[in-house]
């Protein structure tokens, strides 16, 4: 398996993940929002199916993509750790910040 990481690195892959968030679709579904060709579509389904965060169904001669929400869940799951830690660290940062500068006011008679 693929890295999911490397995967969602490429801007038009995230933007095949944002055109599937809506709902499953063909990869000629799927390349009608892009100028590149349908092997490069091909290509960047390949990329993010290796890498778990679309799933490929079959339904006669289609293929149908949609994200893998498990895998995409987990990079969520990131992102929230990640953001509630810069969040907690702004709030030390700032409460810091504010009882420095009322200690500085006390030591200098403001």
């Amino acid at each position: 398996m693929g890295s999911p990481w490397k995967a969602i690195a490429d801007d038009s892959r995230r933007e095949i993940l944002m055109l599937l968030k809506k709902h499953p679709m063909t990869p000629s579904e799927i390349s009608q929002h892009f100028d590149f060709t349908f092997a490069a579509v091909s290509v960047h389904l390949r990329v993010l199916r290796d890498a778990g965060l679309v799933t490929e169904v079959r339904e006669g001669k289609n293929r149908y993509y949609s994200i893998n929400q498990k895998e995409a869940l987990e990079l969520l799951k990131f992102f929230e750790n990640l953001w509630n830690y810069q969040l907690h660290s702004l709030k030390e940062f700032v409460q810091n910040k504010e009882k420095n500068g009322r200690k500085d006011e006390k030591e200098h008679g403001n």
